[in-house]
């Protein structure tokens, strides 16, 4: 739970899905303002206060010697990585959903994880999912129910990392210095010259 709400300037995990997603969307372009710096996002809803309030709590019933709200940075990348919690050697990323609701993963929040697994060098990690009761959202003090905690385990994506993530996330940063605004055409021709200047690299070794 990172009191911040700035989010100009550095990628977060969070943003994985615009980072790979199209460029030429109402969406990406209302979020790239925002990394430029030139908006600011300060949405609020219920159901995200309520997952703030509740997550140190369920993650310190899973562990009770839990590391809270580390922070990595990684300033070649403009990466800058919020764990939930975490162990000497795993990631722990907390979800909450209505608990009238079946959970299942979806793929972007695999996505956030590798991610985080990427930037901490954890190659262990699990969602914590916890099902939240229309109580729940009214009481942050309840007590943790077993029957509605679900532990995940999340397998780290090396080819997703290096192969879609990486590419994506060295244009945007090389956008967002130079003060351009991304599109999916000025991409390929990015990506053209960096799988280039790659082949030359491992030519002469």
């Amino acid at each position: 739970m990172i009191d911040s709400k700035d989010r100009s300037g550095w990628f977060g995990a969070s943003d994985t899905d615009r980072i790979i997603g199209s460029f030429n969307t109402k969406t990406f372009i209302d979020w790239w303002l925002i990394k430029e710096g030139v908006t600011y996002n300060n949405f609020e809803s219920a159901e995200m206060n309520a997952g703030t309030h509740w997550e140190h709590r369920i993650l310190e019933y899973v562990n009770e010697d839990m590391e809270m709200d580390k922070q990595i940075l990684i300033p070649e990348l403009r990466l800058r990585i919020n764990l939930d919690g975490n162990t000497e050697d795993t990631d722990y990323e907390c979800k909450t959903y209505k608990a009238n609701k079946v959970f299942k993963v979806p793929l972007k929040y695999k996505r956030q994880v590798w991610v985080q697994m990427f930037g901490s060098n954890f190659r262990k990690a699990y969602i914590v999912a916890y099902g939240l009761t229309e109580n729940d959202y009214k009481n942050y003090l309840a007590p943790i129910d077993d029957e509605r905690l679900g532990l995940f385990p999340v397998e780290y994506n090396e080819d997703f990392i290096e192969n879609t993530y990486l590419p994506r996330l060295k244009y945007l940063v090389h956008c967002l210095n130079d003060g351009t605004f991304p599109t999916d055409e000025d991409y390929m021709s990015y990506r053209k010259e960096f799988q280039n200047d790659s082949n030359s690299k491992n030519s002469r070794l």
